[in-house]
């Protein structure tokens, strides 16, 4: 199991409080995926701006069904 989003964080990163790039967690996934690795962890949220906790880090809602297919179609091509 790759943990995508803690992947990314940068502790103390905003200051007082954790930061991170949650654009740069589905391409660690995508990544994670080529080399084998069969569980993806990724937090989501509506919002990631407004989440309680590790926002920066998350992948907004709308963008996991396209993430996913594409880690779909990844270990597809992989394990043919």
């Amino acid at each position: 199991i790759f943990d995508a989003t803690h992947s990314v964080q940068r502790p103390g990163g905003m200051g007082a409080t954790t930061g991170g790039d949650g654009e740069l967690a589905p391409v660690l996934a995508r990544a994670a995926i080529a080399t084998g690795v069969d569980g993806i962890f990724m937090e989501t949220h509506r919002k990631p701006t407004q989440a309680l906790s590790d926002g920066p880090n998350q992948v907004p809602l709308e963008q996991i069904e396209s993430v996913l297919l594409s880690l779909l179609k990844i270990h597809g091509a992989l394990n043919a």
